[in-house]
């Protein structure tokens, strides 16, 4: 992934309810809009706190993440039945083209895309394109380089708004949603 991880050592902050100050589960349900069939991919999952908000909405989701040990921690507090563990960059994900009908990505985005500036393409994002079926959309919710940096990461390993739009169109989405908040960001991409 990108500039860090998350630290396992933290991992219960992972479940802390105050998380949905920054996306609420009614916000990720209402961006990611799945249906009782779709499969899609929580990016980043950690201990699966937003995995356990999507599950009973979709009919598989993949709780990707590069650490296993995180998996072990959501193992132990208990997972739905429509759950799977991938241990995975998002930049090679072992799903087949046009596997899955969505992903979602809370505060996570700058874990795995390629830092604003940099002259290499961004190999998640066009991953994420390739496995996205055409009509497939990718919610992303990350700290904003526009934020004061009081929560979250550094402001240096943060995305402006228009960063990780441009970083989305350059690898051939359309963003359809793109919100600026205080601290964050919201943005409903298509493919």
């Amino acid at each position: 992934m990108g500039f860090h991880t998350f630290p396992l050592e933290r991992a219960d902050e992972l479940e802390d309810p105050s998380r949905y100050r920054y996306c609420s589960r009614e916000e990720l349900l209402e961006l990611l809009a799945p249906t009782a069939e779709d499969v899609v991919a929580d990016l980043g999952s950690g201990t699966g706190f937003y995995t356990d908000d999507v599950a009973p909405f979709a009919g598989t989701v993949y709780a990707v993440d590069v650490q296993s040990a995180m998996h072990d921690r959501y193992r132990e507090k208990g997972t739905p039945e429509n759950v799977e563990f991938v241990t995975s960059e998002v930049s090679t994900l072992p799903f087949a083209e046009d596997e899955l009908d969505g992903a979602f990505s809370t505060m996570t985005h700058h874990e795995y895309a390629t830092p604003p500036g940099s002259a290499s393409p961004d190999d998640a994002l066009e991953e994420l394109a390739r496995v996205l079926r055409p009509g497939g959309r990718l919610v992303t919710v990350d700290w904003s380089g526009d934020g004061d940096g009081e929560d979250g990461p550094a402001l240096e390993e943060r995305f402006s708004l228009e960063e990780a739009v441009d970083g989305l169109e350059a690898a051939g989405f359309e963003v359809e949603t793109a919100r600026g908040r205080p601290e964050t960001f919201a943005l409903v991409a298509v493919r």
